[in-house]
């Protein structure tokens, strides 16, 4: 049977949480079912929903190497630490202008 991957999801738990777990022994602590999920949209899939047989979506998950997970860790950082310093050069705008009012 076919279906998209995000309709395998709720099928595929076992085998995410399996691979957050081989992360976590690697040293990746905060692993979760979650990011690994996350990681193979981004990374992996590369934003698309694609057809694949439930066989194809655990292979997916299993070869999912270190590598990637790194490379989709660091980028999220990168982006988070920009929208932090956005969200902080926003607020200090906004503070210096009520001082001005």
């Amino acid at each position: 049977m076919i279906k998209t991957v995000s309709e395998w999801k709720t099928e595929i738990g076992p085998a995410l949480n399996s691979k957050a777990s081989e992360l976590r022994l690697m040293g990746y602590n905060n692993a979760t079912g979650e990011d690994v999920w996350k990681c193979l949209e981004e990374k992996v899939w590369k934003g698309e929903d694609p057809s694949k047989r439930l066989y194809e979506v655990v292979q997916d998950i299993f070869h999912l190497s270190s590598n990637v997970y790194m490379s989709y860790l660091t980028i999220n950082a990168y982006q988070d630490d920009d929208l932090s310093a956005s969200i902080a050069a926003v607020t200090e705008n906004d503070k210096t202008e009520e001082t001005n009012d």
